[in-house]
């Protein structure tokens, strides 16, 4: 009997849980699109997953690293380009590998 106590226990704070968090607000919300809709869905998860992303507010943290990741992927666009322009720099006074192994 006690057993069945603390599962119902661990349920209602769940519960209680999932309600605080706002995620059965969030997940009522999607539901009653999905049944709003005039045509339904062939995917219902792609259609709830897609609701679910549009409906979480944008973290200022996250476009900072999206802006972060833009700026380290054009440096490293130009550190390639610079590295070929210096290969081919520094293969113009490099004796072929021919030579190097017959000295």
């Amino acid at each position: 009997m006690a057993y069945y106590k603390a599962v119902d226990l661990k349920r209602k704070q769940f519960w209680r849980y999932v309600e605080n968090s706002g995620v059965l607000d969030m997940l009522m919300k999607v539901l009653v699109a999905l049944y709003e809709e005039p045509e339904k869905p062939t995917s219902t998860l792609d259609f709830l997953k897609h609701h679910l992303v549009a409906a979480t507010p944008e973290n200022p943290e996250i476009e900072l690293l999206r802006l972060e990741l833009t700026e380290m992927k054009e440096k490293y666009e130009t550190n390639v380009e610079e590295n070929k322009k210096l290969k081919a720099k520094l293969a113009q006074y490099e004796p072929p590998q021919e030579e190097k192994h017959a000295e």
